[in-house]
């Protein structure tokens, strides 16, 4: 069995690559909540909800499930909480 070899990355894309690590954006536990509860509201649509914060939608959606479960006080990885969640409570 022999290794398999992976191509060689250059340089410059791991520097690209530490770069965006140490620039990723960290949102405190209150803006997370703010945005979750913005997207509740259904004032604007999700979708403009996520361009104006600057996020994507799966993570507004990942939050968005993770506060609910909180809620619950159920672990968002249990089935009882994801058939919860899926009819909206």
């Amino acid at each position: 069995m022999g290794q398999k070899s992976r191509p060689v990355k250059k340089p410059a894309e791991q520097l690209v690559k530490q770069i965006r690590r140490a620039t990723r954006r960290q949102f405190s536990a209150e803006e997370k909540i703010r945005i979750v509860l913005s997207g509740l509201r259904g004032e604007d649509s999700i979708a403009e909800l996520c361009r104006r914060e600057g996020i994507v939608q799966n993570l507004y959606y990942r939050r968005a499930t993770a506060t609910r479960a909180r809620t619950l006080d159920f672990p968002a990885t249990t089935s009882l909480s994801r058939n919860f969640l899926s009819w909206g409570l």
